[in-house]
């Protein structure tokens, strides 16, 4: 067994664990409320909002920006859990912890550049808390989406390529910079300079497989602080929807050219700029999260 696969089989033991003692636990309160969850030793604040009129709809895991302003996403996020009669739960990543190689990265690579075993990646947090809400809530089904905004977008196009797992909809929203599916660039930008285990092309293949919207504002055009300026990330274009775009037609390309599944889709919302509260309130983001290819 490699340690991939080894890595894979420990994390889906540590989530059987947490559903277990879960399910001995109150569900989530009605209204807004906020948690801490041990995620395995290193414990992490949920904020949550549960519609008071919900009864069975999915679960929606929302990741925050650069700010690391976890409360204001769910507060955010409150108009799609009343809209869409769904859970939302937003961890907190604080910076001090998670810092852009943990957070933006996933905690693939260590600070050498040396890949982890899967149960260290940050993502490994996501199946861990979808283990603790389906216990909460005592549904071991209950399906989930995945949305993050800039940063958190940034971490689910890599999340995406690295450890999708279940979700119904992985949902990258106005993300900086992008994970192009190929070898010829950096890690962070491509899979450059990675294992064969994590650069191969059954990863490309998943990765293009699974089912990510990118989900962008058209008027996303400006330099901001918080943009990568770096050589690498303007060779994907020169702001945030350039590279969505960039990024999307790269990949159609590879999938139609190699006859692999493309799962991928482009959704956009007219004239809204790096402004997660209003990405979350147009009408488009239905077709982000719940639209079919």
């Amino acid at each position: 067994m490699t340690a991939c696969k080894s890595g894979f089989r420990a994390l889906a033991l540590a989530v059987a664990f947490i559903l277990s003692a879960a399910l001995r636990a109150e569900p989530l309160p009605k209204g807004p409320g906020q948690v801490v969850f041990a995620n395995a030793g290193e414990p992490l604040t949920l904020f949550t909002y549960k519609p008071p009129t919900y009864r069975d709809g999915p679960l929606l895991v929302v990741f925050h920006g650069v700010q690391r302003n976890a409360e204001d996403y769910r507060n955010y996020a409150i108009a799609l859990a009343e809209r869409f009669k769904v859970i939302v739960v937003t961890p907190l990543f604080d910076r001090d912890r998670f810092p852009l190689a943990r957070y933006q990265r996933g905690g693939i690579v260590d600070a050498q550049g040396r890949a982890q075993p899967p149960e260290q990646w940050t993502y490994a947090a996501v199946p861990r808390i979808v283990a603790h809400v389906r216990g909460l809530e005592g549904r071991a089904d209950l399906p989930y989406y995945l949305i993050g905004h800039s940063a958190g977008g940034q971490f689910l196009v890599r999340l995406a390529a690295f450890m999708p797992g279940e979700a119904k909809r992985i949902v990258a929203v106005n993300a900086g910079s992008h994970l192009f599916p190929t070898r010829e660039r950096e890690f962070g930008y491509g899979f450059g300079a990675l294992p064969p285990e994590l650069s191969g092309d059954d990863v490309l293949r998943r990765y293009l497989a699974a089912p990510l919207t990118l989900y962008q504002g058209t008027g996303d055009v400006l330099t901001s602080p918080s943009l990568d300026v770096s050589e690498p990330a303007m060779l994907q274009g020169p702001h945030r929807l350039a590279r969505g775009r960039a990024v999307f037609a790269f990949a159609e390309a590879l999938a139609r050219k190699n006859g692999w599944p493309f799962n991928w889709r482009k959704v956009e919302t007219p004239d809204i700029a790096h402004e997660a509260a209003f990405m979350f309130a147009a009408r488009e983001v239905e077709d982000a999260l719940f639209g079919r290819n």
